[in-house]
C-alpha cells in the first residue's frame, strides 16, 4: 500500500528511542498517522513540527497498518508559530479540533481551511477569527452545522443578529428581541467576509457561540474536556480592538 499526499503536521510523539509517530491532516486521506524512522534527529525535528505543511509519501504492507512516512518539506512555518502566543495557542487548538474527526476520514475542505488560517495565526484578531469560523466549519463536518443564512422565524437575511440555542438557527434582530437574554450572540464576522479584523468583544461571542454548540453536540457527549489552548486564547483576544487592517 502506498501513497503520495499534502499534509499538515498537527501532531508527534514519540516511539522508541529515535522515531516519532507523526499526525497529519492530509488533503484526500484525512487525518492519518505514520511512523518516522529517525525522526527525533537534530535534521529531521524542524520538519516534524506542528503547523509545517509537507509531501507526505505513506507506506505500509496492509491498509489498517500504522504505516510509515517519508515527508519532505513544503512551507515551514512552525518556528514563527511558536514565538508568538496566539499562533502556540491556535496550531494547538486547530490540532485538538482536527482530531475530533475520525482517523483516515476524508475531509478535503478541513485540510484547506487549516491551510489558510495557519499564515495568519501570529495575528491576535485575524487569527482568532479564523478559528472561530473553523469551529463553524468543523460543527458542519461533525453533522451539526449551524444555519446561519436566514432567520428561523421570519426567513429574513437582513439584521441576523442572534442565534438560538435550541435549532442552532440565525434569528433577526426584530424576532429575537423579546428573547435576547435567552439567546446566543451571531457577529456579523461569521458571517460576512472584511478586510477589518473583529474586536476582542465579537471574537469573545464567537467562540461562546460556537464553544456551546461544541460542548452541547461534541465535547459533552463524549465525555471530552474543552481544550486548554481554546480558553487560553479566548482570554488573549477579549481585550482586543477593532480596525486592524488585514488587507483584504
Amino acid at each position: 500500500m502506498q501513497w503520495t499526499d499534502e499534509g499538515i503536521i498537527i501532531g508527534t510523539r514519540r516511539h522508541g528511542e529515535t522515531s516519532l509517530i507523526v499526525e497529519l491532516m492530509t488533503a484526500a486521506h484525512g487525518r492519518h498517522l505514520g511512523l518516522v524512522r529517525g525522526g527525533r534527529s537534530r535534521k529531521q525535528q524542524p520538519l516534524l513540527q506542528p503547523g509545517n505543511s509537507v509531501s507526505a509519501t505513506w507506506r505500509a504492507r496492509l491498509d489498517e497498518h500504522l504505516g510509515t512516512f517519508a515527508l519532505e518539506p513544503v512551507i515551514q512555518r512552525a518556528a514563527t508559530l511558536m514565538q508568538s502566543q496566539p499562533g502556540l495557542y491556535g496550531i494547538q487548538l486547530l490540532g485538538a479540533l482536527v482530531r475530533l474527526l475520525p482517523e483516515r476520514d476524508p475531509h478535503p475542505q478541513v485540510h484547506a481551511a487549516l491551510a489558510a488560517i495557519l499564515d495568519w495565526l501570529d495575528d491576535p484578531a485575524m487569527g482568532a477569527a479564523l478559528v472561530a469560523r473553523f469551529e463553524v466549519l468543523m460543527l458542519e463536518e461533525l453533522g451539526f452545522g449551524l444555519d446561519l443564512d436566514s432567520c428561523a422565524a421570519t426567513g429574513a437575511v437582513e439584521e441576523l443578529v442572534f442565534v438560538s440555542p435550541k435549532s442552532g438557527r440565525a434569528v433577526s434582530r426584530i424576532a429575537g428581541e423579546p428573547w435576547r437574554d435567552r439567546m446566543l450572540r451571531l457577529p456579523r464576522f461569521l458571517r460576512e467576509s472584511s478586510g477589518a479584523a473583529p474586536a476582542g468583544g465579537d471574537l469573545v461571542d464567537a467562540f461562546r457561540l460556537t464553544g456551546y454548540f461544541l460542548d452541547r453536540h461534541v465535547y459533552g457527549p463524549r465525555g471530552l474536556e474543552v481544550p486548554g489552548a481554546r480558553e487560553r486564547l479566548v482570554a488573549l483576544v477579549a481585550g482586543l480592538r477593532p480596525a486592524v487592517n488585514a488587507g483584504g
